[in-house]
């Protein structure tokens, strides 16, 4: 059979009688690549026995079966499929023809004939070809790194907070500290930081690989949330986003991130890294909410529910994380453990007699004052589900995330003792978005040893909290009113104390009064697919926490706009 019955032949060249006009716009790219050479030996159809659609007693197997094995200018479907009976276009007829002719020695007159045909699509294609190696060698040359991407993200927030209710207790819970119970310290916190505000955070993050499998992660970041949004006045009031720069100075840029991670094996990734996040290496998120198209606005529910556990410790760091490998949607186990030293770059150590406390140039890796957390979960995940235990030990200075501001003023004897923290979590989705949002809950404990503050025999007066709690809530819908859309609810109790200890001097009520609420809800506006507008608002029932006292309440309201740029 001569060359040109074969290609007349061929069902692949049945779409080359079709009369149409070869113009550039209506070359397809997709079905051209489908007819390319293989770019692999993996992918190279050797023989017609390979196409599990072609059968001997097809009428043309046997001249498909030529171009495969004499000339190898054929290609399949990744299913192992020719599709003979699907019609193709005159560009995707030529491709296979400009396939061919580099294999082909001798020039017929069939051949010329087939040439002449199909010289106006040869031409286009092997001159699109020519300007995308161009395109790619310009791209090359002028490119950021061969090794690199960058991405950024900055975040807008316009809004404000409003603090109501009767003023804060005064001298029943810290006689010796007259800051905290200053009649005036509601009035106060609402002067300082009640103000509306325009600010920014800005996040600019390398990743870099070296096999395609490790990273390299760096980020800078900047801002200038100098105000209620970064926990000024109420720790419970900072956002998810909310940076003021490096060493709280606004507008100052620094490295916010750096490690490295890479796999071991199929099961297992390692990290190591001068500044790295523990809640950031987990095996798997326990929680939903603010994940996916979502949002989270306060930092409280970025926590899971167990600030004490979820604590965000982040400094020198180590963590390995262990994943089981099973098939695509099968439910799997999986395990992290990691270990964090905040002041893992400072060479000097406490002595441990001297000094009462761990100062500002203490610290190291595995001294007293590493301020260290050792983070540990476990989970089970499901294509629709997921249950996880988490446990975190706390070295002297290590700290809980967030809480009242009753359980922040015993962040003193919080520095001085060692904490032991757990954290039970699940989270429910459904298959698809419509009415019925995603689930996500998380429980907390944490307890507080004070042995390591007697041991100093230091007299202390005011009680502090040895046992404290947390728990919350989150409601997460997507698609909502316009696909690309989201909407969400949080509440939950950030750290409140559930017992404390009486002073050494036998002053101080030790039964907690500490119980408060936080809520949040937001609506995500996906205006492109880089850019969205969340506005949200906030309420905080008793943030005071026990300070509130003598049955004075004391709440606060906040609203915001934010407004989120990816790039």
């Amino acid at each position: 059979m001569k060359l040109f019955s074969r290609f007349v032949l061929a069902p692949a060249l049945l779409g080359m009688a079709t009369p149409m006009a070869a113009s550039a716009a209506e070359l397809n790219l997709t079905d051209v690549n489908r007819y390319s050479p293989p770019v692999s030996t993996k992918e190279q159809v050797t023989s017609i026995t390979q196409f599990s659609d072609v059968q001997p007693t097809s009428w043309a197997y046997q001249a498909l079966s030529n171009l495969v094995e004499r000339y190898g200018c054929v290609a399949g479907y990744p299913n192992g499929t020719f599709k003979g009976n699907q019609p193709l276009t005159r560009w995707e007829a030529a491709a296979l023809l400009n396939a061919c002719l580099d294999r082909i020695t001798e020039v017929t007159d069939e051949l010329q004939r087939l040439l002449k045909e199909y010289q106006k699509e040869l031409a286009i294609l092997r001159g699109r070809v020519d300007g995308l190696e161009a395109k790619v060698g310009e791209l090359e040359a002028t490119q950021f790194s061969t090794t690199t991407k960058l991405q950024g993200e900055a975040t807008f927030v316009l809004g404000g907070v409003d603090a109501t209710g009767d003023k804060a207790v005064r001298g029943s819970v810290f006689p010796n500290n007259p800051e905290l119970n200053n009649r005036s310290a509601a009035s106060k916190y609402k002067a300082l930081y009640g103000a509306t505000t325009f600010s920014y955070d800005l996040r600019l993050n390398f990743l870099t690989s070296f096999s395609g499998k490790d990273l390299l992660y760096t980020r800078l970041r900047s801002g200038n949330f100098n105000n209620a949004f970064n926990g000024n006045g109420l720790n419970l009031t900072a956002l998810d986003k909310a940076s003021n720069g490096v060493n709280n100075n606004s507008d100052a840029i620094g490295v916010d991130r750096l490690y490295y991670s890479f796999p071991w094996g199929k099961d297992f990734t390692f990290v190591l890294g001068a500044r790295a996040r523990n809640t950031e290496h987990l095996g798997v998120t326990p929680s939903l909410y603010g994940s996916g198209k979502g949002e989270r606005i306060l930092d409280l529910f970025a926590l899971n529910g167990a600030p004490g556990t979820y604590n965000k410790a982040t400094g020198s760091m180590g963590a390995v994380i262990w994943k089981q490998n099973v098939k695509k949607g099968q439910g799997r186990f999986s395990a992290s453990a990691s270990y964090v030293a905040p002041q893992g770059n400072v060479g000097t150590p406490n002595d441990g007699v001297s000094d009462f406390t761990c100062s500002t140039g203490e610290g190291g890796i595995g001294t007293d004052c590493s301020r260290s957390s050792f983070l540990t979960q476990l989970a089970y995940t499901a294509p629709q589900w997921s249950v996880s235990a988490a446990y975190r030990y706390g070295q002297a200075a290590s700290n809980f995330r967030r809480g009242t501001n009753f359980v922040a003023s015993n962040s003193w004897f919080l520095a001085n003792g060692e904490s032991n923290s757990v954290a039970l979590n699940a989270y429910w989705q459904p298959k698809k978005s419509g009415w019925f949002p995603s689930i996500s809950l998380g429980w907390g404990y944490n307890s507080l040893s004070g042995n390591s503050i007697r041991s100093t025999g230091f007299e202390f007066v005011n009680p502090y909290v040895t046992e404290s709690q947390s728990w919350f809530a989150g409601l997460q819908w997507t698609d909502v009113f316009a696909k690309g859309n989201s909407a969400g609810m949080a509440v939950g109790q950030p750290t409140f104390a559930t017992a404390l200890t009486r002073g050494s001097s036998g002053v101080g009520n030790t039964t907690p009064a500490d119980g408060n609420y936080a809520w949040e809800w937001w609506y995500k506006f996906q205006v492109t697919d880089n850019i969205s507008v969340t506005p949200a608002i906030f309420y905080l029932s008793r943030p005071l926490g026990q300070l509130t006292g003598n049955g004075n309440s004391f709440s606060t309201l906040g609203y915001l706009v934010q407004t989120t740029f990816k790039f």
